[in-house]
């Protein structure tokens, strides 16, 4: 089979793409034929030897994979998953390629009315957006809800979320384009942050109050400013730092408004917290079926391309998510 390789730590041209040997499933796991792999930004992370994990290599990157179960090994559950199984799975790295072996208990039925493409672009960012909304934040109705990097893939799960949970949602972006994507996903108002400032725009479009609960994916410059829009007794969530920089916050700013800084890590609570993690993507799936959530994918690429997907993703490129196909669907 073929996989996108990582041997030695570096940017993206650093992959190759080489055939290995098919997989087999070890006792409680399964193999699964990978039709679709979304593409995240700790990917452009685990291959430079930047993200909190090191896999031993060779390895491939891709974290979030949606295919058909091919073979079941021993120790499964009968009945609990059989071959031809249309799953989700969150492999955390391996994706980038046609097989990948997972645990048989960590896959996600696909629902009927969701495709390959869709469903692997579906778990990450919507999981870790729902985590931190409702589990981290509790966002209420009415509360308003700021979301930077909004144009994003996380970004585009949070302005979904905020709205299907009653929220007034502003949506932060660094361009005009990137803007309307966020509009059309829902968003209430619009701040483009490398025309305008931040904070002052944030007080406007507030009425003066601030914002109750920001989601910042983005880190960097933007962090500080956004901090000082908040409400009294917000709540700042801390998703990641797409930008680069980790933010040095000064922590009177936390005291003054009363406000919690919230660290949401989706990979380690979905590892500590099964049970409460497989209730928040049931829900989230129903609200798929309703309508009310839908992954927006802007590109596909063929494995051969790994290197151009994490290379658009890395320099902003992307609107949603890119999806990279292990076979042409």
């Amino acid at each position: 089979m073929k996989a996108v390789l990582c041997k030695v730590y570096g940017p993206p041209e650093s992959l190759v793409i080489e055939e290995v040997e098919p997989l087999r499933a070890g006792r409680g796991q399964v193999v699964i034929a990978v039709k679709a792999c979304g593409v995240n930004f700790p990917d452009a992370l685990i291959i430079q030897g930047k993200y909190q994990v090191r896999p031993p290599m060779p390895f491939s990157p891709g974290s979030e994979i949606a295919g058909i179960v091919k073979e079941i090994g021993e120790g499964v559950e009968p009945g609990s998953v059989k071959e031809g199984d249309r799953v989700i799975a969150f492999t955390g790295w391996g994706g980038f390629a046609e097989e990948v072996v997972v645990k048989a208990n960590q896959l996600i039925p696909i629902p009927a009315d969701m495709d390959f493409v869709t469903a692997s672009a579906f778990i990450l960012t919507y999981g870790t957006a729902y985590h931190a909304l409702k589990d981290r934040a509790q966002l209420a109705e009415g509360e308003k809800l700021l979301v930077l990097g909004a144009a994003g893939g996380v970004g585009i799960a949070a302005i979904q979320l905020g709205k299907a949970m009653g929220a007034h949602v502003i949506a932060a972006a660094s361009n005009d384009e990137k803007l309307q994507v966020c509009r059309q996903n829902g968003a209430d108002a619009l701040i483009n942050y490398s025309t305008q400032d931040l904070k002052e725009q944030v007080k406007q479009l507030s009425g003066g109050q601030g914002v109750d609960v920001i989601f910042d994916p983005v880190g960097g410059p933007y962090s500080e400013a956004a901090l000082r829009g908040m409400a009294w007794q917000g709540r700042y969530l801390v998703i990641g730092f797409a930008a680069g920089e980790i933010p040095r916050i000064p922590l009177n700013l936390a005291l003054l408004k009363g406000c919690s800084i919230v660290g949401v890590f989706w990979g380690s609570f979905t590892e500590r917290e099964p049970q409460h993690n497989l209730q928040n993507v049931q829900q989230l799936l129903a609200l798929f079926s309703a309508g009310k959530i839908r992954p927006l994918v802007s590109a596909t690429y063929p494995l051969e391309r790994a290197a151009a997907a994490l290379n658009d993703m890395m320099n902003r490129r992307v609107k949603g998510k890119v999806v990279l196909l292990a076979e042409e669907l």
